[in-house]
């Protein structure tokens, strides 16, 4: 049996999406909101974290940063069955993961964060980076497919979630960069639709420039379930891991720095694509 532990919006479409395609789910989450919307898509509720444990082989994480899986995994890992696996698809810290998975006794713990929003989890379209031995992986490979559109092994436990803060920098860094682009077109006549059909015929396209601005921005819709703090966070991770290894990347510090301007203009709670807005005296 599966559990699921963390029923928010990501952890609440996977349960969504794993009992529609006919899985027995249980779901922890100390939150009542969130257990009954849990209930609510098929899930089983459990009273506490040691009961899911004694329930299930495969347990999925779905919290919000590196303490909360560590928290979670101290109350956690003295009842996991022998033989089970922990996935955690948070977007967590790599450290983190490593002493989670060294620490694992008859258990094993891999790292698995996930692109594609809350829609994709409920749609099964997301994308996975994985950390953490190839023959657990190929167990899980039934409940994979079921979950994801696309999965990557990157490497060992961590190895996901470094793929994961790369990735998520790599999209805040571009957001800014096509956001600059559109006041460039803007200042020489160029309608956004059109620059954006420029751009994505030639070698400057990224998701951003094909998804994010039509399905989000260029619709004024902002509903993409990713929030600002969210963002804030993961290139936070990026500029940790940087500094961890003693790196110096100046264009990750600039696209930090931005991100972190944008406070004082946009909330935590608002969607992570308003900052095309921040610095655009329209939207002050």
């Amino acid at each position: 049996m599966i559990g699921v532990v963390g029923c928010g919006a990501m952890g609440g479409a996977m349960i969504a999406r794993l009992v529609e395609k006919g899985h027995e789910v249980h779901c922890f989450d100390e939150i009542p909101e969130a257990r009954a919307r849990a209930l609510a898509k098929g899930g089983k509720a459990c009273e506490s974290l040691r009961a899911l444990a004694q329930k299930c082989d495969l347990i999925i994480l779905s919290l919000p940063k590196a303490k909360v899986v560590a928290d979670v995994m101290a109350d956690l890992a003295p009842h996991v069955q022998d033989g089970a696996i922990i996935l955690d698809t948070s977007t967590s810290e790599p450290d983190t993961t490593k002493a989670l998975a060294s620490a694992a006794q008859g258990y094993t713990f891999i790292d698995g964060p996930v692109s594609g929003g809350s829609g994709g989890a409920r749609a099964g379209s997301m994308t996975m980076v994985l950390g953490g031995p190839a023959e657990t992986i190929a167990t899980l490979r039934p409940v994979l497919d079921d979950l994801t559109a696309k999965t990557v092994h990157v490497g060992p436990a961590g190895a996901g979630h470094a793929a994961k803060i790369a990735n998520n920098l790599l999209c805040a860094a571009n957001l800014v960069l096509v956001t600059e682009m559109a006041r460039l077109a803007e200042s020489n006549g160029i309608p956004l639709e059109n620059l954006l059909q420029g751009v994505n015929a030639g070698s400057g396209r990224s998701a951003v420039s094909e998804v994010n601005f039509p399905k989000w921005i260029l619709n004024g819709a902002f509903d993409s379930g990713f929030t600002m703090g969210l963002m804030r966070k993961d290139v936070g991770l990026a500029i940790k891991l940087a500094a961890q290894g003693g790196l110096d990347l100046p264009v990750t510090r600039s696209v930090a720095a931005i991100w972190e301007a944008s406070r004082d203009e946009l909330a935590d709670s608002a969607d992570f694509n308003e900052i095309f807005n921040f610095g655009n005296p329209e939207h002050v």
